[in-house]
């Protein structure tokens, strides 16, 4: 009476399913430079520590009698493990069968996959090669019917955005439904010259007059600069410790705050270069990164975003051990000045905060709007429009760093003017509703045009009106909190974000994340 066949049976089933989709197409995937799917999962889960679902799913062939005589996985792999000793959830295709195409028990998998993250409240990572979920001609031979196109487990997809850590990478060709799960994800990353994102691939792009290669089509020198991901990286094992490093910041979901660890930082050191870093001539421009670095926790910065939007920089750090988000203007790309792409950047750094609980550090250099001909044309009010929406809609704590520039609408949206400002500027600040040096010529010219030396005239009038532009005056009016000196940076952030932690709530956001 014992089951000791079913055992047995159960053993090479399993045996089956570690083949993939066999050898040769094991090889293929390595000679496009591309990690099988098992291979991943052991590159990026803690050892040992991954615990496979569903693993029996797939095709079978049996003879006249039952006995089985092959069997083909599903061409998904689901499951839980550990990675940097926290559980997160699994979900990946195979490319080795069928390219990733809709096969046996795929849909069903990745819905499992979501709905296991969903309801444990586990953050949910995808490595997605293929369609991800989406069809293959093929599927109609073999089935012998159509179907009225439906997306799955999109409802779960949507939710898990306000409720858990989604991270996606791309790790070959991805198109259609995967292609659409991919982006919609809190952190997105492809990998150069391997993997390449797009609606639908070359063959169907050729039906309409497009000849064009997979990675002129859908290359991460597409898709990096217009920030449908949101990084890139070298190489696949890269990716994954981008992934880890975004996932050290992130609580479990929403119903948990973001970690704090020990830090060895000294809260009182002082960057005794911060004295001189900007420029007394407001045309130069300055690297805005070694300052964010001084600031923050040593070695604690991690960017976001680092190929699109280049005039707005964004990413995580630490103060003091609490984890934050970080938002700067970038003078070196515009002059700090926010673009629609910058806007739509600010918006999704935005998001993240407040569906998972971050203050936001800002570091604040921003002319205004990005003008002209291409401004326009890409809708620059329009989505500078929305970053100010998603600004004064945060109710996360926000600290404000003006080191320099603060003009125009994109200016006054360094925070929201309502609430309580905590801010601190350096004396460098230099704010208003335009900048006067442009506008002398315009306001004065009545008296220059009757001046018998307009060039003399015209720099009085620079002097006066630089003298009128002193922060100091401003913070006599209160019109500005705090004026410090640069190398307390710091220690005044630090201060705040004691503050800021302590005011935070856990639960779901008063609006959800978009993606």
């Amino acid at each position: 009476m014992s089951w000791k066949n079913e055992i047995e049976e159960l053993r090479k089933r399993k045996e089956k399913a570690l083949n993939l989709g066999g050898e040769e197409k094991i090889r293929r995937q390595h000679k496009s430079n591309r990690f099988t799917v098992r291979e991943r999962i052991n590159l990026f889960f803690d050892n040992k520590s991954f615990q496979e679902v569903g693993i029996l799913a797939g095709k079978s062939s049996y003879d006249k009698n039952g006995k089985l005589i092959d069997f083909t996985p599903s061409n998904s792999i689901i499951g839980q493990g550990q990675v940097e000793g926290s559980p997160v959830i699994f979900y990946g295709d195979d490319f080795t069968v069928r390219g990733g195409a809709s096969d046996a028990a795929i849909w069903d998998k990745m819905i499992a996959a979501e709905k296991f993250a969903n309801e444990y409240e586990l953050p949910l990572v995808r490595f997605i090669e293929g369609t991800g979920g989406g069809g293959s001609v093929k599927t109609l031979e073999t089935q012998g019917f159509s179907y009225v196109p439906y997306n799955p487990a999109w409802d779960l997809v949507v939710d898990n955005l306000s409720k858990i850590p989604v991270v996606s990478l791309a790790l070959g060709p991805v198109a259609g439904l995967g292609a659409a799960r991919l982006v919609s994800s809190h952190y997105s990353i492809m990998v150069k010259k391997t993997s390449q994102i797009f609606v639908a691939g070359p063959p169907l792009v050729e039906k309409i007059g497009e000849k064009v290669t997979k990675e002129k089509l859908g290359g991460s020198q597409i898709h990096g600069p217009n920030g449908v991901v949101d990084d890139v990286a070298e190489n696949e094992k890269e990716a994954m410790i981008m992934t880890k490093k975004f996932l050290s910041f992130m609580p479990n979901s929403i119903n948990e705050l973001p970690k704090r660890k020990l830090s060895r930082d000294k809260v009182s050191r002082k960057d005794k270069f911060l004295l001189s870093v900007i420029p007394r001539n407001k045309r130069e421009s300055y690297d805005i990164i070694p300052i964010i670095k001084s600031v923050v926790d040593k070695g604690s910065f991690f960017e976001i975003g680092r190929k699109y939007g280049l005039s707005v920089i964004s990413g995580f750090a630490r103060l003091n051990g609490y984890p934050i988000i970080i938002l700067a203007n970038n003078p070196q790309v515009y002059g700090g000045g926010w673009t629609s792409s910058a806007s739509k950047k600010i918006i999704k750094i935005i998001d993240l905060a407040q569906t998972f609980h971050f203050p936001i550090l800002n570091f604040v250099d921003n002319p205004g709007f990005v003008i002209g001909t291409h401004a326009e044309k890409s809708a620059t009010i329009k989505y500078g429009a929305k970053a100010l929406a998603a600004i004064y809609q945060l109710k996360v704590p926000i600290c404000s760093i003006i080191l320099r520039k603060v003009f125009g609408v994109a200016g006054a949206a360094h925070m929201n003017h309502t609430k309580y400002k905590y801010r601190i500027a350096w004396p460098s600040a230099d704010w208003g509703s335009l900048p006067f040096e442009g506008g002398i010529e315009a306001a004065y010219k009545s008296e220059l045009n009757k001046s018998k030396d307009p060039k003399k005239l015209a720099k009085e009038i620079h002097d006066r009106l630089n003298l009128a532009t002193s922060p100091f005056k401003t913070a006599e009016k209160f019109l500005i909190e705090d004026i410090i000196d640069p190398r307390d940076t710091r220690t005044k952030a630090c201060d705040w974000i004691k503050l800021a932690f302590k005011k935070l709530k856990v639960g779901p956001s008063t609006f959800g994340f978009r993606p």
